[in-house]
């Protein structure tokens, strides 16, 4: 490990470093909660890039193109900024595309409360950071603790942050913008597909229930079936999601292993390397 007299040598790279971990730490969820101090992220991406520091060099690697734009006299120059933020938004990418995929989860608890009726019930979400309905909030909390119980943070800190410095740097994020604009894009688009496939089985069951009680509102009308609909539309819906939640779990896991292939393979592509 590199210690601090090393590292004062060394600090406009060891900057560089800490300015992609604090931007990945600001832009994941949960860790980019306001609910953790700002002293707190700090202190883990100072702690983060103290251990990624060492797999750093300006003699080689991704790095090495940086070497005639980081002033060894510690001053700081508009290309050593805009290499700054540079590497600011390699940390927001890979956040970002950690954001969307817990979107889906939270986007398919508002297509399920948006069946149940429980749209209007909507409170202010500490892990999304927006409102979201109580059955956002609840399928995005699985996914939370399904992300941790895997060990999933672990990889991305010691696997997908160490492997970003040695495949990527900003300049290669400049020269493929049209690749990562269409990577972003696509992230987008599953994002709507897998929460559609979430959430369809519990509105197709839905939507045959509102069918069977529309027909029989005109079969007789003197039933008050509005009185009766709600409960069984909310009952239908809670057995619905117990009985596929352990499915709901596995495609959970499933995926976040298919979003931490589509960033290798971003890296790859980028520059090469994996997790």
């Amino acid at each position: 490990m590199p210690n601090l007299e090393f590292i004062a040598a060394k600090a406009p790279v060891f900057l560089l470093v800490v300015a992609r971990c604090f931007a990945l730490i600001m832009t994941l969820p949960l860790l980019s909660s306001k609910m953790v101090p700002r002293i707190a992220k700090v202190a883990l991406a100072l702690y983060m890039a103290y251990f990624v520091f060492p797999q750093v060099s300006l003699v080689s690697g991704k790095f090495a193109s940086y070497s005639s734009y980081v002033n060894a006299d510690g001053k700081f120059t508009l290309e050593y900024i805009l290499l700054l933020g540079g590497e600011a938004l390699i940390g927001m990418v890979i956040g970002f595309y950690i954001n969307i995929i817990f979107a889906v989860f939270s986007t398919a608890g508002q297509f399920f409360a948006f069946q149940m009726g429980f749209s209007a019930a909507e409170a202010y979400d500490s892990l999304s950071q927006v409102e979201n309905p109580l059955m956002g909030q609840f399928f995005n909390l699985l996914a939370m603790l399904v992300f941790m119980q895997n060990n999933w943070f672990q990889m991305l800190f010691l696997g997908a942050l160490k492997t970003s410095f040695q495949s990527l740097n900003s300049f290669s994020i400049i020269s493929s913008s049209d690749h990562l604009m269409k990577f972003m894009l696509s992230g987008l688009v599953h994002l709507f597909a897998n929460a559609l496939v979430i959430a369809l089985p519990l509105m197709g069951t839905l939507f045959l229930i509102n069918v069977a009680m529309g027909i029989l509102s005109k079969a007789a009308p003197q039933m008050n079936l509005l009185s009766e609909g709600f409960p069984t539309l909310m009952l239908t819906s809670f057995f619905v999601i117990w009985t596929l939640l352990p499915e709901f779990f596995n495609f959970f896991t499933n995926s976040f292993v298919t979003g931490f292939r589509q960033i290798e393979r971003l890296f790859i592509s980028l520059g090469g390397g994996g997790i």
